[in-house]
Order: structure tokens, then C-alpha cells, then sequence
């Protein structure tokens, strides 16, 4: 019989602990942000750039812009860490209120012209 309940324990122990840890794991916005690499067509000019992808989904690049500003109109590819970003308030800001980002560690150029988003 204790070697029957000593069985029943170290089965159920892996699960009770996966339990635990889900209910610790807090809200989405609490889990860490994904590496990700996307390519598209880079758009922006100072400290803003923007990339978007051949779905036509569009990333806010946060990084060195100087890495940035010579690809401004060409086809890249970034890889960084990809997440969402509160939009900043203004009148300009479209009604969702995040937006995709990239914070970007690596820049390859593709090509000196962007694909059509068609």
C-alpha cells in the first residue's frame, strides 16, 4: 500500500508543479519578448524607422539609427528582440493603440529597391 500511494505521489508531482508554475507565470504582457528576424522595405528618416513586410505588417525599429539611415528605401533584413509598444498619444496615432516593434541588434541588406506590397 506505501508503495502505491509512494508511486501515485511522484506521478502526480510533475503536473502539480506545471500547474504551480502557469499560475505564476503572470499576464501576457508580463512574459519576456521573442527574437525574431523579418524582411521588408525600411522606411523613415532621423530617429523613426519603420519596416514592413511583404503581409504588409509593419514594425516600429527602435535601435542605432546610424545602422538605419543608409538603407532608408531598400529591401533588409533585421533580427532583434520583436515585441509591442504603446503608440505615443497624438492625433496622428491610429485607433490601435500598440504597435509591432523590433528592437533590432543586426541589419543585412537585400536590395537597393523595396518589392511591391502588393
Amino acid at each position: 500500500m506505501k508503495s502505491l500511494l509512494l508511486a501515485l505521489a511522484l506521478l502526480s508531482a510533475p503536473a502539480l508543479l506545471a500547474q504551480q508554475q502557469e499560475s505564476q507565470s503572470g499576464s501576457p504582457t508580463d512574459r519576456p519578448l521573442s527574437q525574431q528576424t523579418v524582411q521588408g522595405c525600411l522606411q523613415g528618416g532621423d530617429h523613426q524607422f519603420t519596416l514592413t513586410d511583404s503581409s504588409v505588417t509593419t514594425y516600429q525599429l527602435q535601435g542605432d539609427a546610424a545602422k538605419m539611415r543608409e538603407h532608408v528605401g531598400h529591401e533588409i533584413q533585421v533580427a532583434g528582440t520583436a515585441g509591442r509598444a504603446a503608440a505615443a498619444s497624438s492625433k496622428s496615432t491610429p485607433p490601435n493603440d500598440s504597435q509591432s516593434t523590433i528592437q533590432f541588434v543586426d541589419v543585412k541588406h537585400l536590395s537597393s529597391t523595396c518589392k511591391s506590397s502588393k
